[in-house]
This record gives structure tokens, sequence and C-alpha cells, in this order.
């Protein structure tokens, strides 16, 4: 990593902070802390910790000065940088057979191109990661400043198969790197995307019990399976599961759970919704997802989805309310959503038809045209795909009603933005109906159905919910 010279740049200083006080303003650079020079954020989040600090600052007039800090163990600074990591970003060098950004169309925007294996922001922002860009300093400082959870793309323990399936030949010495973790005691988590006729099977088998030494620190692996678009047409080809491959997947992986869990009280390996929804497999119980560990990477949402949405349906029509919202709750919305998910979605609906007699919900499953139809999630359906479909049953003189539901996840965090760019508000004028985003929590999927003034909060990326018809 390099080093900064002139220091790391000061954006904005909290007014009352122990930098204001200090006299720190924007603009200067902060150079050092007890006379170490900081390469990143997580130097300068470790180093401010102790109650006792000297911090070098050059101002922006080049002068240098040496403070003296008496605060707090782990009080902040309030101090913050032009750059929220402190440097910058790495991206990935490997070229995986399974890699989605390779399978991208070309003309889309520049950031959906970048390829990130930060190790930095895997403890951040739960990313995973690779291992193969990172030096034994990068390691020695994950375990000297504690810095876990650790995610980490696996793919397989097999060095020769790591290698071709990253397209990098130092990836199979890469995993040597999770010993080192392990005897730090750094807590891990694992994913393998899985490759059909490539580290499935006997392969995968292989990774489990591998893995599985690095018990209890790692704490998960997930096992989801490659996505697969149609602009495959000049790279490696890949298929996708079929309904009795992905049962197979299945069964190895739920012959080890109990097992793991006698020993660890952790099931530890655990098979993504697709798999189950491929297989058309009822989705494990709650207990079996050892908390939703691996809830981001698409393990056991459905199943947290599920038993939030029961509840929340249970808790409404046993309310002192239900009787009034029964007789005068009045909705006709159409709620559209990818195949994965489909199928739960119009169970939903039919569940709250069936009680609230003068709501109408028509569930529509959108084809994801865009990447074809082996991608199924409701997060990568792009606004023209939702456009063209709903317009189509529109001219067959279908009534989408006054509303148009979709899952919050279509759109870019805290933004009205699809994939491909169209907006919100080209769906509404396109198709002459409110669009409203729900998030996927249980809760909100019922509040949003049965209130019409539903609302959500996207200047930010922690949505608020806007619920008119309670406390009335």
């Amino acid at each position: 990593m390099k080093k900064n010279p002139k220091g790391h740049l000061i954006k904005t200083v909290t007014p009352d902070s122990i930098g204001e006080e200090m006299g720190i303003e924007p603009g200067d650079y902060l150079v050092a802390i007890n006379n170490e020079e900081i390469d990143d954020v997580f130097d300068y989040q470790y180093l401010i910790k102790d109650e006792y600090i000297e911090i070098l600052i050059r101002k922006s007039s080049g002068e240098e000065w040496i403070l003296e800090i008496d605060k707090e163990y782990e009080e902040d600074l309030g101090i913050d940088f032009d750059n929220g990591l402190m440097s910058d970003y790495r991206s990935c060098h490997n070229k995986c057979i399974f890699c989605f950004i390779d399978q991208m169309p070309e003309g889309m925007r520049d950031t959906l191109y970048f390829k990130d294996d930060d190790s930095r922001l895997s403890f951040l922002q739960g990313n995973y990661i690779t291992l193969t860009n990172m030096s034994e300093k990068d390691i020695n400082r994950i375990i000297r400043f504690n810095l876990a959870p650790i995610n980490i793309s696996v793919q397989t323990t097999n060095p020769e198969l790591r290698c071709k399936m990253l397209n990098n030949r130092f990836a199979g010495r890469a995993l040597e790197n999770l010993d080192k973790l392990y005897e730090g005691c750094i807590e891990m988590n694992g994913q393998i995307v899985l490759c059909k006729n490539v580290n499935d099977g006997a392969e995968l088998e292989r990774s489990i019990k591998d893995l599985s030494k690095y018990l209890p620190f790692m704490r998960s692996v997930s096992i989801v399976p490659a996505g697969v678009t149609k602009f495959r047409s000049k790279l490696e080809p890949l298929e996708v599961f079929t309904k009795e491959e992905a049962g197979a997947v299945i069964d190895l992986i739920e012959s080890y759970q109990q097992g793991f869990y006698d020993n660890f009280g952790l099931h530890f390996i655990h098979a993504s919704d697709e798999f189950y929804i491929t297989a058309e497999r009822e989705f494990p119980e709650e207990e079996r997802y050892d908390g939703y560990i691996q809830l981001e990477n698409g393990v056991g949402m459905m199943r947290l989805f599920i038993n939030e949405f029961k509840e929340a349906l249970k808790n409404t029509t046993a309310s002192k309310d239900y009787p009034h919202l029964k007789e005068t709750v009045q909705r006709n919305i159409t709620i559209a959503t990818g195949k994965l998910a489909f199928s739960t979605i119009l169970s939903f609906a039919q569940a709250i038809m069936e009680v609230f007699p003068n709501i109408k919900i028509r569930v529509v499953c959108i084809r994801n045209d865009f990447f074809g139809e082996t991608i199924t999630v409701a997060g990568l359906i792009t606004g023209q795909d939702l456009i063209k479909q709903l317009k189509e049953l529109k001219d067959k003189d279908t009534d989408l009603g006054d509303s148009l539901l979709i899952p919050s996840s279509m759109l870019r965090t805290g933004e009205n933005v699809f994939l491909d760019d169209v907006t919100t508000a080209d769906v509404e004028n396109k198709l002459g109906i409110e669009l409203v985003p729900i998030e996927s929590g249980g809760q909100e999927f019922v509040n949003a159905i049965l209130n019409k003034d539903y609302r959500m909060n996207r200047n930010n990326e922690n949505f608020v919910y806007v619920k008119a018809y309670e406390d009335k």
C-alpha cells in the first residue's frame, strides 16, 4: 500500500469536537498519529483509541502542528476525510469464470463494471473477498486490529481448481491465508459460488470438509449458484442447475448440517434460497439458519420473509382495529416481482385477500429479458423490462389498479433509479400508475398493501416507513 507523504485531507470537522477545540480545520492534512504514518481508515481508528495521543497536522499553509490530546478511550476526534477509506479502493484482478460483471452488456454506467476485492470493505460493508491481492502485512494487520468478520469467496479448497476458476496462478496459494486468520482467531464467513460440473459434486464435498477445520472461527459457508446471463458468448460455458441437480446439492449440504451443529452449535454450511426454489422444496426452519448469518447472501431471506409475513398478518387480524380495517380498506394494486420470489409473493397476496375482501391484488412475474431468463432475482430486473411487460398487460385490457408495488431491491440503494438508469418517474409516466417501492420485511409488506399512503424515505440508506393508518 502506498504511503501518503502529504497526509490525508480533512474534509469536515464536527462542531464542539476535540478536533475543533484543537484548531483543526477543513483543508488541513492528518499526517501521523503517535509518530506512525496512516495507510487508511483502519490505522486511524486503531491509533486514536488511546486516552493520550499525539497527532501531526499539516495546515493548508504548509505549517506543521504536533497536538497532544488527552481524551476518553475510543473517543473520536470529530474529523472526517475526503475519502472514507483514506486510500484508493482495491479492485479485483482475477478473471473468475462465473464473474457477473463480465456477463454484463456494454454501455451501462461505469460503477457497474468496478470489481471490488478490498478486505477493508469486507469488514465495513460485508463484501466478499478472494484473498488474492492481500500481502502478509494485510493479513497481519487484520489480526492485529481484530478486523472481523472477514467474508471470503472461497469457491473451492482445491488449489489447482481455484487457480483455474479465478484465472489466477496465485489463487491456490492464497488459501493459506485462511490458516493464518484461523490461528489469529479472526471470525470469518465463507462463500462458494457453485458452477455446474466445475466445483460441485465431489469437489463441493471436499470443500465442505476442508472448511469445517476452521470452525468455530469460520461461522458459516454459503453455497450460491453462479448467475448465468445471456451475455456469455465469449466466456467459458456455464449451465444452470436443474431441479434434480439443485436437490442433490441440498441433500449433500443437509447431510453435514446436523453433525456440525452437534459439535459446534452451528449448522455451518447453507444452501441459498435459490437452490430450494429451483428444487421446489420447502425452505429450512428458522433454527437451521443460525441467526441468519448469511442473510445478505440470499441464505434464509425467504424463510425470514415468510415468518415475518405470517406474524404481521396474524397480529393485524387479531388487533382491535381489524373489523374496521376489514370493511374500510379498499385497494386495487399490482405487485411485480422476479421469478424467484413469485410463488411466495402470490401466496402472500392470496392470504391477504382471504381476510380483506375489499382488497384486490394481482401478482405479476417479470421475465428478465435484459439479462436473460436464467436470471430470476427481483434485484436484477430493469426498468425497461418492467415497463414493457406491464404495458403489454395494459394493452390487453388488464387493470393494473391504482398502485404498482415493487421490491426496493430493484432500485439503486437510496435512489429512485433502476439498474438500467430508468427512474421510478419514468415508470409512472409510461404506465400511468403510482409506483411504490417496499422493503422485503413481512411487516412492511403488509403495511404497504393495507395503507394507500405508504411511503419509503429513500433519501438515505436507512429507509423510514410511514404507516398512516396506524395510531388513528
